[in-house]
């Protein structure tokens, strides 16, 4: 089939990673922690991952036939994801405002960087620490500043009760504790 009709390329256009988008007008916050995660792992792309592919589709080219070569035609791909990675990590970081939260430390005001125990109306318990969007892991109580519960939380301080707009109705929170982490 002509190529004209099915979009095929060697060179993907977007980024293919999906996270929330930062506002427009904000800056994208980052803990140092998850500025150096990261880094760490752009790296590892850039001085291990990629160079061991290079090696893989080079020897692979150097067999011959490349029509058929599965591991040319897998190494090719993957080189593809891993650049992808890469710009995408690199717009990230170029990006990225670091905010060292342990500035707030012994404050009891919900700020970025806070570790925030709150109660629902029906008395459940929850922790959640407010991170940077390349930082989410809900699962693990990270929330970025820009979900919903963050944004109730934030300036608010322990003893208040906050209003929450959620699918289901309002729902009020209150702030039971506040915590940053020490300064190094």
């Amino acid at each position: 089939m002509n190529k004209a009709f099915v979009k095929e390329s060697d060179e993907d256009d977007d980024d293919g990673d999906v996270l929330p988008q930062i506002p427009a007008g904000t800056r994208n916050y980052i803990t140092p922690a998850g500025y150096q995660r990261i880094r760490e792992e752009l790296l590892q792309l850039i001085d291990v991952d990629r160079p061991e592919v290079v090696r893989i589709v080079h020897w692979a080219a150097s067999n011959g036939d490349r029509s058929e070569n599965g591991d040319y035609i897998y190494g090719k791909r993957r080189l593809r994801e891993i650049d992808r990675r890469i710009r995408f990590l690199t717009k990230r970081m170029d990006l990225a405002e670091i905010v060292d939260p342990s500035a707030h430390h012994g404050g009891d005001q919900v700020y970025f960087g806070a570790t925030v125990t709150y109660a629902t109306r029906n008395g459940e318990e929850h922790t959640v620490t407010i991170v940077g969007i390349d930082e989410i892991d809900p699962l693990n109580g990270k929330i970025s500043w820009i979900s919903p519960v963050a944004r109730a939380l934030t300036k608010a301080r322990e003893g208040d009760v906050v209003t929450l707009q959620t699918p289901a109705g309002v729902d009020d929170l209150e702030i039971l504790s506040v915590s940053y982490p020490a300064p190094v």
